[in-house]
């Protein structure tokens, strides 16, 4: 083994001993938490809009800016900006150095993107007090997509991607398979039925919202109309305006609450 290699192979063990050390296992499960929390605050913000108020944004920008304006705000904003960083290290780590297939590889990239668009968002907020909605990064990105050669089929591609992500969501929650993800053996019994229901009940909206977005998505490639892109808002907006009328985005947004609860589980006995 050359010189090279050898240091290669170094710097690999230093980073995964640094990725699975103790520190960064605890800041690790607080952001998986601190996902939680988000997704609390979109899901109550959803049911306000259900019920007619619609003054607030229900995305994850709209979370943050609500918890930068509680007492101790900054505080949390910080706690949750490490959680996440750590969140997107181990990502990385997995994506770098994990045993998994491509697609969970694959997935660990798509994480740290979300991750680290997150910790922006936080930061923004703690430096700036102001963070872009997810409806307007979203159009923003769609309209820069669409001015590229071939920008139609781009964001055309984007939005199927967005569906059958949202299919996968859909499919993981019926067939349980973010069990795989969870230490079921430090599980009660009434623990495992529990994270069962929760996750079942919040993958499932997960991914009918993702599904929706997708259909915006294309209908923007399809009408070369960026602003019928839209982020977490806008699609689950569009819910409330289907013939079912408000109560689908009732169901949509109780989902989201089971995944919040969901998340809060998964900070607790989640492999690492």
């Amino acid at each position: 083994m050359n010189t090279a290699e050898q240091a290669g192979r170094e710097a690999k063990a230093a980073t995964r001993r640094a990725t699975s050390s103790r520190p960064m296992a605890v800041l690790t499960r607080v952001g998986l938490a601190c996902r939680g929390v988000l997704y609390a605050l979109i899901g109550v913000v959803a049911l306000q809009i259900a019920t007619g108020d619609g003054s607030q944004q229900a995305d994850k920008a709209g979370a943050i800016t609500t918890l930068a304006g509680l007492p101790f705000g900054a505080v949390i904003l910080w706690v949750m900006t490490a959680g996440f960083v750590a969140l997107a290290l181990w990502q990385a780590s997995e994506a770098l150095f994990g045993s998994g297939k491509a697609l969970e590889k694959g997935e660990a990239v798509a994480r740290v993107v979300v991750y680290g668009l997150l910790v922006f968002t936080l930061i923004s907020v703690l430096t700036t007090h102001k963070a872009k909605s997810d409806d307007q990064k979203s159009q923003d990105l769609t309209a820069k997509l669409l001015e590229l050669p071939g920008g139609q089929i781009i964001v055309g591609a984007v939005g199927l991607g967005l569906i059958a992500l949202g299919v996968y969501w859909i499919h993981r929650g019926v067939t349980k398979g973010f069990k795989e993800e969870l230490e079921l053996g430090r599980m009660s019994p009434r623990a495992r039925t529990i994270m069962e229901r929760l996750g079942v009940g919040g993958y499932a909206a997960r991914g009918v919202i993702a599904g929706l977005a997708g259909v915006l998505v294309v209908q923007a490639a399809l009408t070369y109309d960026p602003d019928k892109a839209g982020g977490i808002d806008a699609t689950l907006r569009e819910f409330a305006e289907t013939p079912v009328g408000p109560w689908l985005l009732v169901v949509v947004a109780l989902g989201l609450l089971l995944f919040a609860g969901y998340c809060f589980g998964e900070s607790r006995w989640r492999r690492t």
